[in-house]
C-alpha cells in the first residue's frame, strides 16, 4: 500500500480516491493509535467543511473510531482552526478535520489533530498506516457499553467564535469590511465574530450549498473581492479559503495584501508592543525577497523554512517563536493557536488598522513586493533532487546570482509529487526575470530532463 498522508493529511476525490472504506479504517486506526495510552474512555473531536461529502465521511469516519471503543463528538461545519483550539479547550484526546482545503468541491481530505491542537507528525501518521496494514481482528472490538457513541455539538462553532473576538480589545464599528468566506466552513464564524467586534460586514459567498466552496471566490480567486472592496468604498478585503486555515487581504485600492505582507505589518506592530518573541517572524523560502529586505532594515530577524506550515511550525516551536507563515495567507499566531488560523489573521491584521489609523494600503507599503516569476522544468523524479550536480546549471545559477548582486534572488527547488523542477526568480525588472527563468527552466530539462536522455 502506498503512502496515504501526504503533506497536509489524506486527500483525494470523494467516493473515488477517499471512500468511505478509507474513512472508516482511518478512524479505526487514528482513534487506536491517538488514545491507546489512555486510563479512559477516549473522545474524539471530528468537524468538517461545507462539501457535500463532509457528512458522508465524517459518519463513515466516526463509525471507526466508535467501533474501537472511542466516543465521537461531531461539531458539524466548523473551520480546521476552531477544531485544533476546541480539542484542547474540551479536554478531548483527539480532533480531526474533513477537509480539502482550498480544492475544488470534489475533493475531500481528513486530518488529525493530537489533544494539544496540533497537526500529526509523520511518525504518527506512519504508525496510524501501519495499524491500517494489520489486520483488523488485532484491533480492540468491543462490545456492550464498550463500544463508543457519536455525540452532537452544533454550538461548538460558538466557543470558537467567543474565543477569537476575546482575544484582542479592537471595536470594528468605523471600519468598512468586505468578507469572502468562500462558500466554505467560515461562512458562519467569521460574520459572527466581526459583528461581535462592532464591525457591519458585506458578506460575499456566504451561501454554501454543498458543491459552490471556493468556486471562483475565496484567496485562490481574488477578483471579485477586488472590485467589491473598491465598489462599496470600503477599508479592507478579506478573504478565506475552503476551511479557514488561511487569509489573504485587499487594500481600499483593490490590490492584493499576501501573506508576507500580513506578517510584515502584524509582526512590526507586535515588536513595537513587545509582543513578537525574539524580533522573528518565521517563513519560508518562497517569501518575497522584498519581506526578507524589510526585515533586515527594520531590525527583524525572518527565518527561512522549507515550503509548507508543518516546517515553519517546527521550527517556531523548538526556537520560541510566536509568529510566522507562508506568502498564501497561512499564518500561525502561536500564542493563541496551534495551526495557521484565517480569523485570527484577520483580527490581528484589523487591530493595526484600528491601533494606527492607518489605511491598509499605507501599512502595507512597509515593504516591497518584487515581481516573482515560477517556471516548472519537466525533470523525472529520480533526478530532480540532483539538478545541482550538473555544472552547467550550477554555473548559470551563480552567474544570475552574482548578477543580482542581492537585488533580486534565484531560488530553484524540485517539486514534492510532481516529476518537476521549479525554478523562480525574483527582481524588479518583470520581463528580464521572466526571460531569465525560461532559459533556466530550458537549461535544466536539456541537461537533465527526459530530452536529456
Amino acid at each position: 500500500m502506498a503512502r496515504i498522508f501526504g503533506t497536509d493529511g489524506v486527500r483525494g476525490i470523494a467516493n473515488k480516491e477517499l471512500t468511505v472504506e478509507l474513512a472508516m479504517n482511518l478512524g479505526k486506526a487514528g482513534a487506536y493509535v491517538l488514545t491507546k495510552e489512555n486510563a479512559h474512555k477516549p473522545t474524539i473531536l471530528v468537524g468538517c467543511d461545507t462539501r457535500v461529502s463532509g457528512e458522508m465521511l465524517a459518519n463513515a469516519l466516526m463509525a471507526g473510531i466508535c467501533s474501537v471503543g472511542a466516543d465521537a463528538v461531531y461539531a458539524g461545519v466548523i473551520p480546521t482552526p476552531a477544531v485544533a483550539y476546541l480539542t484542547r479547550h474540551y479536554g478531548y484526546d483527539a480532533g480531526v478535520v474533513i477537509s480539502a482545503s482550498h480544492n475544488p468541491a470534489e475533493y475531500n481530505g481528513i486530518k488529525f489533530f493530537s489533544k494539544t491542537g496540533y497537526k500529526l507528525p509523520d511518525l504518527l501518521e506512519d504508525e496510524i498506516e501501519e495499524v491500517m496494514r494489520m489486520n483488523s481482528a488485532e484491533l480492540p472490538m468491543p462490545i456492550g457499553g464498550e463500544v463508543g457513541s457519536v455525540t452532537y455539538n452544533y454550538s461548538a462553532k460558538d466557543d470558537y467564535v467567543d474565543f477569537a473576538g476575546s482575544l484582542l480589545d479592537i471595536d470594528l464599528s468605523g471600519l468598512k469590511i468586505v468578507v469572502d468566506t468562500a462558500d466554505g466552513a467560515a461562512f458562519y464564524t467569521a460574520e459572527a465574530t466581526l459583528r461581535a467586534l462592532g464591525a457591519d460586514p458585506v458578506m460575499i459567498h456566504n451561501k454554501p450549498d454543498g458543491v459552490n466552496i471556493n468556486r471562483g471566490c475565496g484567496s485562490t480567486h481574488l477578483e471579485e473581492l477586488m472590485e467589491r472592496v473598491v465598489a462599496e468604498n470600503a477599508d479592507i478585503g478579506i478573504a478565506f479559503d475552503g476551511d479557514a486555515d488561511r487569509m489573504l487581504a485587499v487594500d481600499e485600492k483593490g490590490r492584493l495584501v499576501d501573506g508576507d505582507q500580513i506578517m510584515a505589518i502584524c509582526g512590526l506592530y507586535m515588536k513595537k508592543q513587545g509582543r513578537l518573541k525574539k524580533d522573528t517572524i518565521v517563513a519560508t523560502v518562497m517569501s518575497n525577497l522584498g519581506f526578507f529586505q524589510m526585515g533586515k532594515r527594520e531590525g527583524v530577524d525572518i527565518v527561512q523554512t522549507k515550503v509548507g506550515d508543518r516546517y515553519v511550525l517546527e521550527y517556531m516551536l523548538a526556537n520560541d517563536c510566536n509568529l510566522g507563515g507562508e506568502q498564501s495567507g497561512h499564518i500561525i499566531f502561536l500564542d493563541e493557536n496551534t495551526t495557521g488560523d484565517g480569523l485570527l489573521s484577520a483580527l490581528h491584521l484589523l487591530e493595526v488598522m484600528t491601533a494606527t489609523g492607518s489605511r491598509l494600503s499605507e501599512l502595507a507599503g512597509v515593504m516591497t513586493v518584487l515581481p516573482q516569476v515560477l517556471v516548472n522544468a519537466s525533470v523525472s523524479n529520480i533526478k530532480k533532487e540532483y539538478y545541482m550536480e550538473n555544472k552547467a546549471i550550477a554555473d548559470a545559477i551563480a552567474d544570475l546570482e552574482a548578477r543580482f548582486d542581492g537585488a533580486g534572488r534565484v531560488l530553484i527547488r524540485p517539486s514534492g509529487t510532481e516529476p518537476l523542477v521549479r525554478v523562480m526568480i525574483e527582481g524588479s525588472d518583470r520581463e528580464f526575470i521572466g526571460k531569465e527563468a525560461k532559459a533556466l527552466a530550458l537549461l535544466i530539462e536539456q541537461n537533465i530532463g527526459e530530452s536529456s536522455l
